[in-house]
């Protein structure tokens, strides 16, 4: 008897109709036959029995999921494509019976350090094959390397590493008995599923691949981000009721929602499901607006304009495609979701107004929904006071001996560049900060504890960056985001490059604050660094200053953040990556990137980074909805995703901060030394990473504290910098787009 379905599933948001590959029986055949010729229908259990049968991989049907993926390409790419897939699906239930199953992380570990041996470089010879896995992936990287660009394999081979490697990471979890945090979980089941890996084969399947120098930009990475995680939401709402209750897996977001949110299965259902549609909307918003504009920017050529083209088609096939597959398989919770559907024959597509292949027609008024509600905001709007839920924080703040000399110079820094003079051209604005506010956000007393250990002139080097970001960040939408003068800013964020140097060279001629203060910091800053260091430094300068020009882009169509871009990019408008460095300006010892690139160091430096950009979200909540008509704060985030009110919203912000805090704290006690075994880092090594430890726990604890002391916030402070406005409440803005930018860089000579 079959066993009753736990949820219901939400509606899902599909606006692209499925189609069917022609070739479909083809590759049913082909499959089944090289999956047996590769010993995967041999494969023992450790218990007795095989992981696959001809019968479970016929009823599986992985042609048919290629075929709807992949409706396009023909029959031989359709074969490689499919046996790709049955590899890669073979891999999971085969580790899942050898290893998840016994909890046997020392075999695991062994097993997939010896798979990836089967993806050689050019030059290298892999193993004897001894194994299905092994015979299979020995044979498809033969089959496919040769015809792709060395960066394509490079890119590939990274993204098939993720999802064997990080593996280890969901048995891991498994073994603990923990469910991963709701931001932990999406960025590392991206490392885990399998979907920026299909978005690499969609490059091969339609033979166009990203170009190198736009693979790593925003608006396609986002493409990539958005597509992994529409299709891993949709996996986990099908795979459910498989995984967690009969399987005994932990990695699912419908389990990671239920958790957190301490609500039922079928309300973390419709959370999960509304996070998708989410998802699908950025992925649409990015395709439409981003890619375009960053394809001109860029001066892509025509015949590589029609390949991103097709590759964003492809992307769009694979959605559909995936969820039509979906409904049908029955390694899935679908019941009901096919009936009375037949598969298409070979040769035919799904059309006409019924059927699954127009689910997407069926439930649009959701998505539509969904996309009326994350344009609703309502800015300067009245909410008074937040209070801010008690913290979790395990680690005390220290003060430097010298916050004393470092009050008394700030100031002086801060008039010198010119933060205190009128905004170029805004007389009815005057200046944007005054003495007496700058004492009172005390810059100063923040670098004293980020930076406690400093001498002196360190601690007044550190309190500059603090001073010279936050005036920066209150620049631009006072310049800019009035007027919706997107071309002004992104001339600022272009010059400001220029005033960072590697070479320390000349520099343009500054005529605001802003650049004036960084034309100071830079050299000061850059003399003592290495290139590989100072690049690094300016581009987490440029990092933050480009996502700043992001929020205004909101801000210019009214649009809350979709959640998961809100957290990534926040990171970036906060500066989290500069003013956690700022204690290392010092000095320190080098560490190799793909250290930094492992999984632990990724997930302290973002689970302490969302730690304080959420605190400051916290506490700036009034300052920014209120005062400043601004979207961009988790709290709002939370409200327009969820639907619940400020104080809700606020009380899971403060969850959120306490899960991250919680996992912060087990990866330094356990992954730590364990990748320090791992990785068989020498002792210095391993003290710069520990000594990085310790400041991000002084970063944390000292942000905390000057959060709570800081007049910034106060309600007494926003009330004495309201900004002008209008009879009708609204602020005060010049009129006409560039206007800004002919004010602020006058005289410039640009």
């Amino acid at each position: 008897m079959a066993t009753q379905q736990v949820f219901t599933m939400p509606d899902f948001y599909l606006p692209y109709p499925a189609r069917i590959n022609p070739h479909l029986e083809r590759a049913r055949a082909h499959s089944m036959a090289w999956a047996r010729q590769m010993g995967m229908l041999d494969a023992p259990k450790p218990g007795g029995g095989v992981v696959w049968t001809e019968a479970a991989l016929a009823r599986m049907d992985y042609a048919l999921l290629c075929a709807y993926t992949h409706p396009d390409c023909d029959g031989p790419m359709l074969d490689l494509i499919t046996d790709w897939y049955v590899w890669v699906f073979f891999f999971d239930d085969h580790f899942l019976e050898h290893f998840k199953y016994s909890r046997d992380i020392p075999g695991a570990t062994a097993y997939l350090a010896r798979l990836e041996l089967f993806m050689a470089a050019d030059g290298q010879e892999p193993p004897e094959a001894t194994n299905p896995g092994e015979v299979g992936l020995l044979d498809l990287w033969r089959r496919t390397a040769p015809d792709r660009s060395p960066h394509w394999r490079r890119r590939f081979a990274l993204s098939t590493h993720n999802l064997m490697i990080e593996s280890m990471w969901e048995l891991t979890n498994i073994e603990r008995g923990r469910v991963a945090n709701p931001i932990e979980y999406v960025q590392m089941r991206r490392r885990v599923g399998g979907a920026p890996w299909s978005a690499n084969l969609v490059e091969h399947a339609v033979a166009a691949e990203v170009p190198d120098q736009l693979a790593a930009v925003r608006p396609m990475r986002v493409l990539v981000d958005t597509f992994a995680d529409a299709v891993h939401l949709r996996n986990d709402l099908f795979s459910y009721q498989r995984e967690v209750q009969e399987e005994g897996e932990n990695s699912n977001a419908v389990l990671v929602v239920e958790r957190f949110l301490d609500c039922s299965t079928q309300e973390s259902a419709d959370v999960v499901g509304e996070l998708l549609t989410s998802r699908m909307h950025q992925f649409e918003d990015t395709a439409l607006g981003e890619v375009p504009a960053l394809l001109a920017e860029h001066g892509i050529a025509p015949d590589e304009q029609l390949g991103i083209g097709a590759y964003v088609k492809g992307l769009q096939d694979w959605q559909s495609g995936g969820h039509e597959w979906h409904a049908r398989s029955s390694r899935y919770m679908n019941e009901g979701m096919a009936a009375g559907v037949s598969v298409p024959q070979p040769g035919t597509l799904l059309a006409g107004p019924t059927g699954l292949g127009t689910s997407g027609l069926r439930f649009r008024s959701s998505g539509l929904k969904r996309r009326a509600q994350q344009h609703a905001f309502a800015p300067f709007r009245p909410v008074g006071h937040l209070p801010v839920p008690e913290l979790y924080m395990p680690f005390a703040h220290r003060v430097s001996p010298h916050l004393g000399a470092a009050r008394e110079y700030a100031p002086g820094w801060a008039r010198a560049v010119g933060m205190f003079d009128p905004l170029p051209g805004r007389p009815d604005v005057g200046a944007l900060w005054d003495e007496r506010r700058f004492r009172g956000f005390d810059f100063p007393y923040c670098a004293a504890m980020i930076h406690a250990d400093a001498d002196p002139e360190q601690l007044f080097l550190t309190s500059d960056w603090l001073s010279w970001g936050t005036y920066a960040d209150d620049f631009y939408p006072r310049v800019f985001g009035m007027s919706h003068d997107l071309a002004g800013a992104k001339l600022l964020t272009e010059r400001l490059s220029a005033f960072m140097p590697l070479d320390l060279g000349a520099t343009p001629e500054p005529v605001n604050a802003v650049e004036r203060g960084l034309a100071d910091l830079w050299p000061r800053t850059a003399e003592s660094m290495a290139v590989p260091a100072r690049r690094k430094f300016r581009a987490d300068v440029e990092r933050m200053t480009a996502s700043w020009v992001w929020e205004l882009q909101n801000r210019a169509v009214n649009r809350v953040p979709d959640p998961v871009d809100y957290v990534e990019m926040r990171r970036d408008t906060f500066g989290s990556d500069l003013t956690s460095s700022l204690r290392r300006l010092a000095g320190g010892g080098a560490v190799a990137s793909e250290v930094h690139q492992h999984r632990v160091m990724h997930e302290l430096d973002t689970a302490a980074q969302d730690y304080a950009v959420f605190l400051n979200d916290l506490f700036s909540y009034q300052k920014e909805i209120e005062y400043e008509g601004e979207m961009h704060n988790m709290v709002q985030v939370v409200e327009t995703f969820l639907g619940v009110d400020r104080n809700r919203a606020a009380a899971v912000v403060a969850e959120l901060m306490k899960a991250r805090m919680e996992e912060f704290e087990l990866l330094v006690e356990h992954d730590l030394p364990a990748m320090f075994d791992e990785l068989a880092l020498d002792a210095g090594t391993r003290a710069v990473l520990v000594d990085h430890v310790a400041g991000l726990k002084d970063w944390l604890s000292g942000i905390l504290e000057w959060h709570r002391r800081c007049a910034r916030y106060t309600e007494a402070e926003l009330q004495r910098s309201r900004v002008p406005t209008t009879p009708s409440g609204l602020p005060l803005a010049p009129v006409g787009l560039g206007t800004s930018a002919v004010r602020v860089f006058a005289g410039s000579g640009r």
